[in-house]
């Protein structure tokens, strides 16, 4: 594990992100931020930097209903159930968000998207099963940087709506 001074201030999250966390008077966070040498863009990839258990991390995905951008926290073992975002949402379609919409969206590329801290304000959606833990990882970013926050807190600062949309299982 790197901590690596490319943020603001020596944080190792994007300046963007770091600046957030200090708005939301999460100064704290922003010195736990870890950075790691390799990519952390899958939640696969966080988990194993990390040394944690995949469903501990937080994926951030951004998704169009009706063509209006919306965020989905999901745990990074499970998959998101488009049908059950589209009931949740009330919406006649969604789909996955193209890369440029994410970036345009968020401010920031996809396997880096943090859970807030967004260029834009979308609708924010978060699936139940990150409650399974004390602890989850989300990206700070970048796609080499990751913090910890506690699920409740990490819901509630990205004003998420606590929903069940991950697929069921088979």
């Amino acid at each position: 594990m790197t901590t690596s001074a490319t943020g603001t201030e020596g944080s190792a999250a994007h300046p963007r992100f770091a600046e957030a966390l200090r708005e939301l008077g999460l100064e704290d966070v922003v010195g736990r931020v870890r950075r790691f040498p390799e990519a952390t863009r899958t939640a696969a990839e966080a988990a194993a930097a990390i040394g944690c258990e995949l469903s501990e991390i937080c994926k951030s995905l951004i998704f169009a209903a009706d063509g209006e951008p919306v965020l989905v926290l999901m745990d990074g073992a499970s998959r998101v159930d488009l049908d059950r975002v589209r009931e949740e949402l009330g919406a006649g379609q969604v789909t996955r968000a193209k890369a440029d919409v994410v970036r345009e969206t968020t401010g920031y590329a996809i396997g880096g998207v943090p859970p807030f801290g967004h260029r834009t304000r979308t609708r924010v959606l978060a699936d139940r099963s990150l409650l399974d833990h004390p602890v989850v990882w989300a990206a700070a970013g970048t796609p080499y940087a990751v913090f910890p926050m506690p699920p409740k807190d990490l819901i509630t600062h990205a004003g998420a709506t606590l929903v069940d949309v991950r697929e069921r299982e088979a």
